[in-house]
């Protein structure tokens, strides 16, 4: 068996070029495939964490707008059921930190004149941004992740769910479909 000497062997070790570590991912621009206006299909689950399967369908249309600079943007939302008082309107601002490289997304209630607390909190990995809080519901705390994905130009798709047993099952509340309007 060959003997290595140890100068030599460190010799051509410097002689290797040092592998280079990813660059940490700049997420500001993640959001951006949602910018613009948007159709809105979307089905939500009224009876949560109760083995329900009656979902309520709605329709409208969804505007995001980026603040100056990137980083941050405003979605502006509202859609119609069948029937009366099936109606939502709602308000999502979006911010990027840059230190965290994490995004936080905040509920706004304009007509009420809140801010929802605490913010749901994620990133983007391979094109899929999942986002999550802890919330109260019915008297308890629970987990809720929202899942956004763009795998279609013109295309995107949010779903929310809930997760009683600190992520180990998952419930889907609502889904999101959007399309691109013209």
């Amino acid at each position: 068996m060959p003997k290595f000497r140890h100068a030599a062997a460190l010799a051509a070790l410097a002689a290797i070029p040092a592998l280079a570590q990813p660059a940490p991912h700049d997420g500001r621009h993640d959001f951006d495939f949602l910018l613009g206006d948007w159709t809105v299909h979307l089905k939500r689950l009224p009876d949560r964490l109760v083995d329900s399967s009656r979902w309520i369908e709605y329709a409208g249309t969804a505007r995001v707008r980026p603040f100056v600079g990137g980083g941050a943007n405003v979605e502006e939302f509202e859609v119609q059921g069948a029937e009366p008082g099936q109606h939502i309107k709602a308000q999502t601002l979006r911010l990027y930190d840059p230190e965290a490289r994490q995004w936080s997304l905040h509920l706004l209630d304009v007509d009420a004149g809140r801010l929802s607390l605490p913010p749901t909190v994620g990133e983007f990995r391979d094109g899929r941004g999942e986002f999550f809080d802890a919330e109260p519901w019915k008297g308890r705390q629970i987990l809720v992740r929202y899942v956004w994905t763009h795998d279609e130009p013109g295309r995107a798709r949010m779903e929310q769910s809930f997760s009683p047993d600190g992520g180990r099952s998952w419930e889907v509340n609502w889904i999101c479909d959007m399309t691109r309007r013209e």
